[in-house]
């Protein structure tokens, strides 16, 4: 077990009653291979039987140690098996989608991840046919998260996947046009994708975790602002030892948590994610810190040094508190989900272009990003295309989750309410780029792939 001594006891309660620090998810990773099935309905019968049953205490076991030590908990959450390797020897995706629905109900939580797919080198059959069910399964379920991985370090960049999800994505946001596009906010694009992310809506759980795991998501936005705010004018050596020092304190809280739950749980612990994960309320966001380092608003000349220093300050000090760190750990930048990256996108300052350069030196890639309704499928892939390869040649995870706005233009937003805040419209780039999109195939792997 983890050693606390008084006062990390002390420093923890403050940051948790004045500077927002939270364990934002406790996600339970099941593995559903032992459910595939040649036959639909026992298949789907199993997946929603195994999932209830290892997670029937998941949410009551986060109340009580919410209770009993005194810390946030926000989310309990599943992810599982990516469904497209489970649903091909039987077809009808959309009934694993029902299905994984009423087992995250019964459960209780508050989202349940994998309903994805891993296309970085190609289609099979069975999962073309399952990535064109996305739409209808975000559209008529709750609870239900997905993700598609279209490219990896080693593949290079599957276009014809690229193509195809912005077409998901835009019928994924007609679909629920009456709710904002709301479908979109649970649909995420990648390049290397990692197995053991705990956060939605892109978690999963990949084919080489363990048959169950318990994997924590740290969040302390505010802790480290605050913790910023104490060495104001001083150098970036300075800033980074604060912020790794910060980040120490902030993942020795998730390693408790996590040790705790596996405990009570029976379940092995997998990882702690330190990701500096913002959320609409004052004092929570990412682009307050990267203003407490200098800049007027986030977006200014030097964010992406910012960032940069941020992130890689997260990472050092985080490790030290935790053999197993993992997951994606490190800094969010959703638009949507950031008091700080809303304000600067409506005014202007902040623009999809310093977002995407942001993105080469951050955790995940373009999140939570409104853009006008009108916007064409092919633009939306050439944004999920320029994203995708930012990932592959910098050896990252990198991300898409962005919300055509249907109805909506710049200047408007749009309402998700709770941690998905707020979305201002944001403009993109009006030149075409469909016949770049309508090639197909796939953009090669780049040089230093080769490393075997």
């Amino acid at each position: 077990m983890l050693n606390v001594n008084p006062v990390e006891i002390i420093e923890t309660l403050n940051m948790i009653k004045d500077e927002h620090l939270d364990v934002r998810t406790i996600t339970m990773g099941i593995s559903l291979f032992d459910c595939v099935s040649d036959d639909w309905r026992r298949a789907t019968d199993k997946v929603y039987d195994k999932i209830t049953r290892l997670a029937e205490n998941l949410v009551s076991t986060g109340e009580q140690i919410e209770a009993e030590f005194g810390i946030p908990i926000v989310n309990k959450r599943i992810s599982v098996t990516p469904i497209s390797l489970i649903s091909a020897p039987c077809g009808h995706s959309i009934e694993f989608a029902r299905a994984l629905d009423r087992a995250a109900k019964t459960t209780g939580v508050n989202f349940l991840g994998g309903y994805s797919a891993l296309e970085a080198k190609g289609y099979s059959n069975a999962d073309r046919e399952f990535v064109a069910s996305i739409p209808e399964a975000l559209a008529t379920t709750d609870f239900l998260c997905s993700s598609v991985n279209v490219a990896t370090t080693k593949a290079g960049i599957n276009m014809d996947a690229v193509a195809q999800m912005g077409r998901v994505i835009k019928e994924t946001a007609a679909a629920t046009a009456d709710r904002g596009g709301f479908g979109c906010a649970k649909l995420v694009v990648f390049a290397n994708a990692v197995e053991d992310n705990p956060f939605m809506a892109g978690a999963f759980h990949g084919a080489g975790e363990p048959e169950c795991a318990i994997n924590v998501g740290v969040s302390g936005p505010g802790v480290v602002k605050c913790a910023l705010e104490r060495v104001r004018g001083q150098s970036f050596g300075v800033v980074a030892e604060t912020v790794k020092k910060t980040a120490f304190k902030i993942t020795r809280v998730g390693q408790m948590v996590a040790e705790e739950a596996s405990r009570r749980l029976g379940v092995p612990f997998g990882i702690v994610d330190l990701s500096l994960a913002p959320t609409p309320a004052r004092g929570d966001s990412v682009a307050h810190i990267l203003e407490e380092m200098g800049l007027e608003q986030c977006g200014a000349h030097g964010t992406t040094a910012a960032l940069a220093l941020l992130n890689d300050a997260v990472k050092k000090g985080g490790v030290m508190a935790s053999s197993y760190v993992g997951g994606l750990s490190g800094a969010f930048i959703p638009v949507s989900e950031d008091a700080g990256m809303i304000a600067a996108a409506e005014n202007g300052c902040l623009t999809l272009e310093k977002l995407e350069a942001m993105t080469c030196v951050c955790s995940v890639g373009l999140d939570m990003i409104a853009v006008p309704g009108d916007t064409s499928a092919e633009t939306i892939s050439g944004i999920i295309a320029d994203e995708m390869a930012i990932g592959v040649v910098n050896t990252k995870t990198t991300a898409v989750r962005v919300i055509p706005a249907v109805g909506k233009t710049v200047g408007e937003s749009v309402e998700f309410g709770g941690l998905l805040g707020t979305a201002p419209v944001m403009p993109v780039n009006g030149a075409s780029c469909a016949d770049f999109i309508a090639r197909g195939g796939r953009i090669p792997a780049p040089i230093h792939s080769l490393k075997n």
